[in-house]
């Protein structure tokens, strides 16, 4: 009873405010107007403390105006709507035709974009001929002309090897400055016939005794002066099968080969080798029957197994000279010589020494101490201390000239083996070498040269990754019965 007069009071507050609420709401409520556009409501963000938690998204014009849980669809899924119900028919692009320039390997990526194509569309062209690629793989400028044309791009290609011109094979202009220069000789033969041994009796000095169990471990290069006063320079090749490349690049340098066979062994596997590249190297052969002072030689037995290989010594009725020798009496040594310099004074040979130095690496080591040091047979021009040299891979300055004693030289000319100091890493053994005029052009053409060998070498291995049925069907069309393989 007592509180019924004070009751209206107690619920008369929260009614007015209850009914006041939408009245605020609608003074709250502010009117944007402006001219030439149309009436904009801006409601007031609700006060949410207390009420459920309403996830508020973006503010666009739309849920602005909408009502509170209307939900309209988005542009992107009106659009997908409607190209699913039109079939999806996209509006093609017009395609642009260009001319691709393709050097000699390419990654499929730098493809795709020369062509301004998608780079998955040139590895499904890939696939679709069974190679299967990533957009970083190597491929040779055949596939990629192939792939640009059937995509209908015009393909121009070209050689990087433009860096390399006017490097090498430049002619002499004048015949006149030609001098004549000593002949290389190359001694080849079977593993323990006696190469190394005869060379020392030739030179006087012992470098067997150095070799691991009497073979020889690389290429030496020595130049002799003959009783009569003529210089010959003899390159000594590796007898193992390990080194037949080296023996190979050995003969490309060389004018006359000395094939040294021993009376008392025949003629055997190497043996008929260094025949084989002694004709591929077009070079005339001198065969030097060695330890003949041996019991149970048979020079004979020699001279009649050569005839199985198409060498027919004088003694025969043939035109290839044979000597008798035997390195450790010193038999016969002055003949082989004299042999040698017929043979050289036969095939007439010059080279002009009044130019930039060529060459060829014949062997190269890393030595402490000294660094680098490759063995380089100059061949034309005049090698000098100081000169800018590029070989394979590597190029530096000239800082020290060696020969075959270790005395150094200020220059040395045609025909002369040096050791070179000065290389800014190892080159290969059969690297041509040759003198630029500056250090940018050395630069250039030992990147370039780096560039291809490394994207030969990816585009080699990108080949290679194929599957055993892949290698199977291969031998079945090469016709093969044996295939060697190895199981890691």
């Amino acid at each position: 009873g007592t509180l019924s007069p004070a009751s209206p009071m107690v619920g008369a507050p929260a009614g007015t405010t209850a009914g006041a609420r939408p009245n605020d709401e609608e003074e709250a409520k502010r009117i944007i107007r402006r001219p030439g556009m149309p009436t904009k409501v801006v409601l007031p963000p609700r006060p949410t403390r207390g009420a459920a938690q309403k996830d508020r998204g973006r503010l666009t014009v739309s849920s602005a105006t909408g009502g509170e849980d209307e939900r309209t669809r988005s542009v992107a899924a009106f659009r997908r709507r409607t190209q699913r119900l039109k079939g999806h028919v996209h509006d093609q692009k017009e395609k642009l035709l260009r001319e691709v320039i393709l050097p000699e390997t390419i990654t499929i990526q730098d493809l795709a974009n020369r062509m301004s194509e998608r780079s998955v569309d040139v590895i499904k062209m890939l696939m679709k001929q069974g190679q299967m690629a990533t957009i970083n793989d190597v491929i040779d400028a055949d596939t990629a002309q192939l792939i640009a044309e059937e995509l209908g791009h015009t393909v121009k290609r070209v050689a990087e090897a433009d860096v390399e011109e006017g490097l090498f094979d430049t002619p002499d202009i004048q015949d006149d400055h030609a001098l004549p220069r000593p002949p290389v000789v190359t001694i080849m033969g079977h593993v323990d016939h006696g190469k190394t041994s005869l060379l020392d009796a030739i030179r006087k000095t012992h470098v067997v005794t150095g070799e691991a169990g009497g073979i020889t471990q690389h290429i030496g290069a020595y130049q002799i002066v003959t009783p009569a006063g003529l210089p010959i320079t003899f390159i000594d090749t590796p007898g193992h099968a390990a080194f037949t490349a080296m023996r190979a690049r050995g003969a490309q340098v060389t004018d006359i080969v000395v094939l040294v066979v021993a009376a008392d062994d025949g003629v055997m596997p190497q043996t008929a080798e260094a025949i084989a590249h002694a004709k591929a190297a077009g070079v005339p052969m001198i065969v030097a029957i060695n330890k003949i002072d041996k019991q149970g030689a048979k020079p004979e037995r020699v001279r009649s197994e050569l005839l199985q290989y198409e060498v027919q010594v004088e003694t025969l009725g043939g035109d290839t000279i044979e000597v008798e020798v035997s390195a450790t009496q010193g038999t016969n040594l002055d003949k082989l010589l004299e042999m040698i310099a017929l043979q050289a004074e036969l095939l007439d040979l010059k080279a002009n020494p009044d130019r930039p130095a060529e060459g060829t690496v014949i062997e190269a080591r890393l030595d402490r101490g000294r660094g680098p040091v490759a063995t380089v047979l100059v061949q034309r021009g005049t090698l000098k201390v100081g000169d800018l040299i590029v070989a394979g891979t590597q190029w530096g300055r000239v800082r020290a000239l060696l020969d075959a004693t270790g005395m150094t030289l200020a220059s040395a000319g045609p025909s002369v083996p040096v050791e070179v100091l000065g290389f800014s890493g190892s080159p290969e053994a059969g690297d041509r070498v040759g003198v630029v005029e500056s250090e940018s052009r050395a630069r250039e053409i030992t990147e370039y040269r780096d560039r291809v060998k490394r994207e030969v070498a990816a585009a080699r291995v990108g080949g290679m990754r194929s599957s055993l049925v892949d290698m199977m069907s291969q031998l079945k069309t090469a016709g093969r019965k044996e295939f060697p393989l190895v199981i890691k």
